[in-house]
């Protein structure tokens, strides 16, 4: 599906299902440097089972126009207007790493627009070491590299994928090479420097649940453990095998958590 916002064209994926203002919504936001389609299974299972699915490119993404945004609050807003241009009032909100940022603060922004929201890979404060920002500012392959390697379990190299067939890092480094040059940098400044976490957090006042990886690298789930409790009633679930990329690594663990949440 295409919309138009902020005078550029932007991709949401619906899996093919018209929108029904009459359904529940849900919102799919993916994480840096990355595209709708890591919510390949998430997103075409709900829009098969009643519900409204927007799995967004956010601008400068995928098959989404426009400039890369700056910060976590802008990426925010910017969903909310996604949802105009789709003509959907509500929607929970589902985010992966970056994307889990956005949707926190999508709740804390827009609380009267928001339902429920999912954090999938997330952490606070989401610091960024000093050279995988420099790599990625200088577009070198070696950001790609990084962001592949820490984004999965160590176990991803070796014939661990679920799916038989699909080879995980040769995913991932095909979608970041679609990349125009400065959007990852983009996107992890964005994640470096969100200061407003744990102060969001407090606000959010709809249902919340971390669904985190117990091999994750990048955002460990030590790290989530101030977000959960800054969240009034939040719930978690671990998925002991998974690194960072939980929807490839886990992908039945983690639809299974979603579904129980979004009912």
């Amino acid at each position: 599906m295409d919309l138009a916002i902020d005078g550029a064209k932007v991709f949401a994926y619906t899996a093919g299902r018209a929108l029904d203002p009459a359904k529940p919504g849900v919102a799919f936001v993916h994480g840096a440097g990355l595209d709708h389609s890591w919510w390949g299974l998430q997103s075409r299972y709900f829009a098969y089972h009643g519900r409204n699915v927007l799995a967004l490119d956010l601008p400068g993404h995928g098959r989404s126009g426009g400039a890369p945004l700056a910060t976590i609050e802008a990426l925010a807003d910017w969903v909310m207007r996604a949802l105009d241009a789709a003509r959907l009032e509500r929607a929970s909100v589902v985010g992966h790493s970056m994307g889990s940022l956005v949707a926190l603060e999508c709740a804390a922004r827009h609380p009267a627009r928001v339902e429920r929201i999912a954090l999938v890979g997330s952490a606070f404060p989401m610091k960024v070491s000093d050279a995988f920002l420099e790599a990625a500012r200088s577009n070198e392959q070696a950001a790609y590299d990084m962001e592949t390697i820490w984004g999965h379990a160590p176990q991803v190299p070796l014939g661990a994928n679920p799916n038989p067939g699909m080879w995980m890092y040769g995913d991932t480094l095909a979608r970041l090479a679609r990349l125009a040059p400065g959007v990852l940098h983009a996107d992890l400044k964005a994640c470096n420097d969100y200061a407003a976490g744990l102060v969001s957090a407090a606000k959010v006042r709809c249902p919340a649940l971390l669904i985190l990886g117990r091999r994750d690298a990048m955002t460990p789930p030590k790290a989530a453990e101030a977000l959960a409790r800054a969240i009034h009633g939040s719930r978690t679930v671990t998925i002991a095998a998974s690194g960072h990329s939980l929807m490839a690594e886990a992908p039945d663990a983690t639809l299974d958590a979603l579904i129980e949440f979004l009912g």
